[in-house]
This record gives C-alpha cells, structure tokens and sequence, in this order.
C-alpha cells in the first residue's frame, strides 16, 4: 500500500469532485513480466519479435484499480470530500512515439540539413510527408530518412518530450499503456532500446506499423489500435487521427505546444472523436476527465 501525502494524480480529478486539499492511498499490488513487441512483417501483427528486450508492467489485478480520495476534513469511514472510487476496467491507451514521445522531426532536419545541405525549420514542415517539403520524389525522400536512421543523428539525437515520462508514470495507474507507431521495421531494435531507456515499464505492448519501409508489409494503427481494443490514441499525424475516429477510437492530437505545423488541420480537428492537446499536462486531464465520467 502507498501513502501518497497532498499528491494528486490529475489535478483536474480532484477538482471534479472537491475544492479541497486531498490526501490520496492508493492501493496497488505490481509485478513485472516480459511481455511481447509486434511487428508487421508478415502483415498480422502477429510476430512476437524480441520482447526479452523489453520489461513492460503488468498489473496484478489488471482489470481494477482501487483509490481512496479523503480530505483534511474527512475520516477513514466517511471522507468529506471524495468517496471510495472503484475503477471497474483500466482505460487502454495507444500511444505514438515520434512528436508524442520524442522529437523525430527536429533530429531528422538537422541531419537533413547537415547531410544535403537543405535548411528548413521545423515551422515549414507543414505536412508529414517529407518528400513535399525537401521537393524530391517520394522514394528518395524515404530513402534519405533510412540513411538517417543509420547516424547519430538519430540513434542518440532524439530526446524525450518534457513532462511524458512524469505523465505516462501517472496515468499507468488508471490505464492500459501500448505503444502504437508507424516505426519502420528496420528500426524495430534501437525504438526498443529507446524506449526501454526512457520510459522503462510503462508499456504493455508494443506494435509497429512499418509504414514508409523499402520493404515488407505495413499494418495501419486503426487496425493496430482495435486489436488492441485501445479506446484512445495519442498522435501528431491528422491522417492517423482521422483513419482511427473514424473507427471509433478517440484521438488526442498532440501539438506539443502549438509548435507542429503539419498538425494544423481543421478537418481532423472538426471531428468529434478528434481533441487537440498541446502538452502532455493537457494529456493527463483529458485522459483523466474520461476515467472519471
């Protein structure tokens, strides 16, 4: 059993319901086991690839989280603020990597403009198909963004986004984590080695879509996303969000600070499964705002 004195997973929980200082107990029995990586090489999703190298937290009792909420004023029995709230099922969360969890396109472009000469800022990648904005056809596009993979530009230039890891710790508490990215294949290992570096057993699974690969199959994130019967994705790419509304899911279009041009679209934020968030603070709200409704 964990104490937590004044702490407050969500700011936004505690004030749904009480405009008092809280404490918290939360009740939880973990233990951690080694779960799988999906690919998309054979087209499924099927293929358990490497999962020894990736230690993911499983829950004990995965499908119920207990929290007690009291304030300063209430009793053990009888809280004055906030009764004894039962989460019946976590919420499963599918969650991006590039732009969501780490910033692929900054690292990308300072290669790009290192290697070829090319200086674009970031503001100027007004959509995520890369071959639009270095005006190149589309397979060299693709083939200079494998080359990237192969420097250190990308295998130690890409950093975590500030305040995801602190968030993502948070919310594991009352949700499902899995990771959900079009990642390539090819990068299947170093993506794990990353992740496992940076935010080391949040993640229940992890599935790749090898979309924009030289070679193999390629899975979309709707289809990734029911399988896992994720009821909210959290990703930069409007084209994403709208393929995953569409089939029902909620998207978190994440605009790290209204700073991601190529998420500036009005036809996926339009849609009414589709809820921009600028941080990973308004992630924690969000997410919050629907385990409690």
């Amino acid at each position: 059993m964990v104490h937590l004195l004044n702490y407050d997973p969500c700011p936004y929980f505690t004030r749904a319901f009480c405009q008092y200082p809280c404490y918290s107990e939360v009740k939880r029995s973990v233990r951690f086991n080694v779960k799988a990586c999906f690919d998309s090489c054979n087209n499924n999703g099927n293929d358990n690839v490497n999962a020894k190298r990736v230690f993911l937290k499983e829950k004990k009792n995965e499908n119920s989280t207990n929290v007690e909420h009291r304030s300063q004023g209430g009793s053990h029995n009888k809280p004055f603020c906030f009764p004894d709230y039962q989460f019946s099922q976590k919420l499963v969360v599918a969650v991006d990597v590039d732009e969501v969890l780490g910033n692929f396109v900054s690292a990308l472009n300072k290669f790009i403009a290192d290697r070829y000469l090319s200086n674009y800022s970031v503001s100027e990648y007004h959509v995520y198909e890369f071959f639009k904005i270095w005006n190149c056809s589309r397979d060299e596009a693709n083939s200079r963004v494998h080359e990237f993979f192969e420097t250190p530009y990308f295998k130690s230039g890409i950093q975590p986004l500030p305040g995801a890891q602190m968030t993502l710790q948070k919310l594991s508490r009352f949700c499902n984590l899995s990771v959900v990215t079009s990642r390539q294949n090819a990068i299947k290992d170093h993506t794990l080695e990353w992740i496992e570096n940076n935010f080391s057993g949040l993640f229940d699974e992890i599935h790749f879509g090898n979309h924009f690969a030289l070679d193999g199959g390629s899975r979309p994130k709707s289809e990734i996303c029911r399988s896992l019967n994720a009821k909210v994705l959290i990703d930069d790419n409007p084209s994403y969000a709208i393929e995953c509304a569409e089939a029902g899911i909620r998207v978190l279009l994440f605009d790290y600070e209204n700073s991601y041009p190529w998420s500036k679209t009005e036809f996926a934020e339009k849609h009414p499964l589709v809820h921009k968030v600028e941080n990973w603070e308004e992630v924690e709200q969000e997410l919050m705002s629907l385990i409690v409704s």
